[in-house]
């Protein structure tokens, strides 16, 4: 077990290169959803403030008008059907997808389809909130698709939900989720444990208690989605933007709220790099 530091993964965040361009840089693919639509834009700008060349946002095209009110940077795709989000993949230089932040209320079948079918492209992944949620009565089905690019990013009531036999600590239950799931497993909370399938643990406590607000674990999620997009190692992604989100907490202060998280990225990164 190792205590969450820069020590561990700062010689392997992204540099830019003087002569790269934004696609050497990562495309990171995001599925919108279409009531909750804040989630995945939160994520996106998250990603792209971390050092992610391009981000799309995929969506019903419902909620086409109102994601192209967002910001300019982020792109829009509408899928036809949900379940035809892989599709969105396909494209070689596009390097990660996020699924489930803003998800909502759709169909579950639909949405346990999309996942696999992206699942099936082997590209790193970042799954959170109802991409696990609609896994809860399957959990095989999803545990028989990941890998180790993959990042599950529960906090504890997703976690139950998905492995609800599980007891012990936090740690402990990390591990044996890694283990069971063949993916890294960052569960979040006070202490937040990233646990890997090879059985690596981290543990980190560099936070604040004011993280505890609306649309802080999208941020979280696009952070990590945006560090694998640019080919970082999946578990020092994982624990490089756990710290760096504590970090940015920590340094605003009292009255934090997601989108303060994101403004707090990059001077962070201007003293890691």
């Amino acid at each position: 077990m190792q205590k969450n530091d820069p020590d561990l993964w700062q010689a392997d965040l992204p540099r830019p290169a003087q002569d790269g361009h934004k696609y050497d840089r990562g495309h990171l693919i995001v599925l919108g959803g279409v009531d909750m639509t804040g989630a995945a834009r939160l994520v996106s700008e998250a990603a792209m403030r971390i050092g992610c060349g391009v981000c799309t946002i995929v969506s019903s095209v419902a909620a086409k008008e109102i994601y192209l009110k967002g910001v300019p940077h982020v792109m829009f795709e509408p899928y036809e059907q949900l379940r035809k989000f892989p599709l969105h993949l396909k494209d070689s230089r596009r390097t990660a997808f996020v699924m489930g932040p803003g998800a909502g209320e759709v169909d579950e079948e639909s949405l346990r389809q999309a996942v696999l079918g992206a699942l099936a492209t082997k590209k790193p992944a970042v799954l959170d909130a109802d991409a696990l949620n609609v896994f809860a009565d399957y959990p095989e089905r999803l545990f028989s698709a990941l890998n180790d690019h993959c990042v599950l990013t529960p906090h504890e009531g997703e976690f139950a939900r998905l492995f609800p036999d599980l007891e012990g600590s936090r740690e402990k239950r990390a591990a044996a989720a890694a283990r069971q799931s063949g993916a890294v497993i960052l569960l979040k909370g006070a202490q937040t444990v990233i646990a890997t399938p090879q059985g690596d643990l981290v543990v980190n406590d560099h936070a604040s208690p004011w993280l505890a607000t609306a649309g802080a674990g999208d941020v979280l999620a696009g952070m990590v989605g945006g560090l694998i997009a640019q080919g970082m190692d999946v578990p020092m992604a994982a624990a490089a933007a756990v710290w760096m989100h504590g970090e940015a907490a920590l340094r605003y202060g009292p009255g934090l709220t997601a989108p303060d998280i994101i403004s707090g990225i990059p001077p962070i990164l201007g003293d890691l790099l």
